[in-house]
This record gives structure tokens, C-alpha cells and sequence, in this order.
């Protein structure tokens, strides 16, 4: 007997394959039966879907976008009541997620627009956007630590949280060349110490 795969199924197969795919091999060297051959599925399921890769980069980088504002906005850092906290249980979140093979760990939009950023700008665009939300999403949180504790810092909330994704990213980069997550673990434990001397809390009610 024959097993029918629902079309909505199938296409969340090929993109989960997509994102394991592209973040081991690069988007370059990443090939439509690359992808069909990790999903168990036809060329035909996957034309179904989408009309190209590039078509299949754009919607995989808006899939893995979604995931991830899910996976930080339910994250138990988030909870914190003080900011500095916040900040400072993401980069401790972020270490937690440095486990497994690097294709599992390391991020589909900087892997993609390193490669893309010229020749794709569809995709260069798709990237940008999706990291920016997230750098949003942080800034709100270095803004209101700055107002508690570093009002008149001459840094702004955008550039500390744009700095905090360039260390992710690099570390990411480190991670590929070393094989393994180990450099990078120590850059965040650097980062999360830069973090805490930014902000004066020593007045802080316990």
C-alpha cells in the first residue's frame, strides 16, 4: 500500500531538508535532488511547491525566521523582570543552543547571505529583513537596560544589539572552520561579560 503525504506535509518536509541542506553544503553547492533526496520526496512534490531554489531559499528563510521568533519568544530568559537579565539569559540561551552537528546549530540567513549578498538580492533582502527583526527584538531590551542604568552612555540600543548579532554570526563563521562550537561558546562568555559592564546595576535592589 501506497502512503499519501498531505501537500502541507510535504512541503514542511522539503523545508526542514532545505534548511539542514543549505546550512551544511551552502546555498551555492545545494542542488533541488539535494534537497528532494533529505525529504524523502519526488522532484515533482518539490515543484508542486516551488518554482526554483532561489524560491525555495526565500520561503525557507522566512520558515526558519518564524521558528526562531517562536523558539526566543517563549524562551524561559524571557520572563525576567529586569532587562540586563534578559540580555544576559539570551546569550545563555544562545549557548545552549551551540549543541549537536554545526548544520543544527548555526544560522540559515547568515549561511545563505554570505553567499547572496551580490548575486541574489531577493535574497540578500529576505535575509536582512529577517535578521533585523531580530536585532529589533533585542534592541527593545538593551533600550530599557540602558534607560535603568546607562542613561547617558554615548552608545545607542541599536548598535549594542547589532554588535550582540556580529558576535553570533562570527562565532557561527568560527564554528565552521574549527568544526565545532567550542571557540564559539568562549565568545559568548566574552560577550555576556561585555554585556554586564555596560550596565551599573551595583545600586540594584536585591
Amino acid at each position: 500500500m501506497t502512503t499519501r503525504i498531505a501537500p502541507h506535509d510535504s512541503k514542511t518536509r522539503i523545508l526542514d531538508a532545505a534548511l539542514q541542506v543549505i546550512r551544511a553544503r551552502g546555498y551555492a553547492a545545494s542542488t533541488v535532488d539535494d534537497v528532494c533526496h533529505a525529504a524523502g520526496l519526488t522532484k515533482g512534490s518539490f515543484f508542486h511547491h516551488f518554482r526554483s531554489k532561489e524560491d525555495l531559499a526565500l520561503s525557507a528563510a522566512d520558515y526558519f525566521a518564524a521558528r526562531a521568533d517562536r523558539l526566543f519568544a517563549t524562551a524561559p530568559y524571557r520572563a525576567a523582570a529586569d532587562p540586563v537579565d534578559r540580555l544576559l539569559g539570551y546569550v545563555d540561551f544562545r549557548v545552549g543552543l551551540l549543541r549537536g552537528a554545526l548544520p543544527q546549530f548555526t544560522c540559515l540567513l547568515g549561511t545563505m547571505v554570505q553567499e547572496t549578498y551580490e548575486t541574489h538580492p531577493a535574497l540578500r533582502a529576505a535575509c536582512g529583513r529577517h535578521m533585523g527583526d531580530h536585532v529589533a527584538m533585542l534592541e527593545a531590551d538593551v533600550a530599557e537596560a540602558r534607560r535603568l542604568y546607562a542613561p547617558d552612555a554615548p552608545w545607542s540600543a541599536d548598535s549594542v544589539a547589532l554588535f550582540i548579532q556580529s558576535v553570533l554570526q562570527g562565532a557561527f563563521v568560527m564554528a565552521k572552520a574549527r568544526g565545532g562550537p567550542e571557540g564559539a561558546i568562549e565568545s559568548l562568555g566574552h560577550l555576556r561579560r561585555y554585556l554586564e559592564s555596560l550596565f551599573d546595576r551595583s545600586g540594584r535592589c536585591a
